[in-house]
């Protein structure tokens, strides 16, 4: 063999292994192991991702105030910083990697979004009664009532309708007191969609109610999955 079919068989070999390696290093890099060890999960977005999701990532978390960077499309510390604050924040593994789950709670969740089965009137309503209920509440806890309302339109035992479940006599107070004619908060129109995209934050609760301005025997008498700022959320 001559020096120069040696070389480029060397060179060929040399060729393939890099590819090979590059492509079980992309492998690698759309999988993040669990911290306890647990299996491994598909990672959609992630440090050192980039393109046009990353980009919405980016204004979705800029929009509920956790990232204030450049929308650039470049999955950076900043991002990364962001999107573990946003999954704390949810009460959702922490990792700083945007998968499908951490989607979802962004509203980002592609065909798991269900928010083109309503009305723009509908939208508006659920807008107005988060506004109305959850003044002055995290973000969170206004999508979190946004949420017990649609549990409540989808519950065998509540109206099948945002409207019908809203003007369900004395279901809400808010739709005869003065809160009801203020403007609709920016927050809870965000809030709104982020509901109607699939963000739960209730964990699933039909009731909510804030103990120190209610002595209702009923509400204090169902069980709470979970509190998020005044408001205990309940089943």
């Amino acid at each position: 063999m001559t020096v120069y079919k040696a070389f480029k068989n060397f060179f060929i070999s040399l060729l393939v292994l890099t590819v090979l390696l590059a492509a079980t290093a992309a492998g690698a890099a759309a999988y993040a192991v669990n911290k306890d060890g647990g299996e491994s999960t598909y990672a959609v977005s992630k440090l050192g991702s980039s393109g046009d999701e990353v980009k919405s990532i980016q204004r979705k978390l800029s929009s509920l105030g956790y990232y204030n960077g450049s929308v650039d499309g470049i999955y950076g510390t900043a991002t990364k910083s962001a999107v573990t604050a946003f999954q704390r924040n949810c009460g959702i593994t922490a990792d700083g990697i945007c998968g499908n789950q951490t989607l979802l709670y962004l509203g980002l969740g592609g065909s798991t979004s269900n928010s083109t089965s309503y009305s723009s009137s509908d939208v508006e309503l659920l807008a107005k009664v988060i506004s109305a209920e959850a003044r002055g509440e995290s973000y969170e806890g206004q999508v979190a009532v946004g949420a017990v309302i649609l549990n409540r339109v989808k519950h065998p035992s509540f109206p099948d309708s945002i409207s019908g479940v809203v003007y369900q006599k004395g279901a809400f107070s808010c739709v005869n007191d003065s809160n009801w004619y203020a403007p609709v908060a920016e927050s809870s129109k965000r809030a709104a969609i982020d509901a109607l995209n699939g963000w739960d934050p209730s964990g699933g609760a039909i009731y909510y109610f804030n103990a120190s301005k209610t002595n209702d025997a009923f509400m204090h008498s169902r069980p709470v999955v979970k509190v998020i700022g005044d408001h205990k959320f309940c089943m």
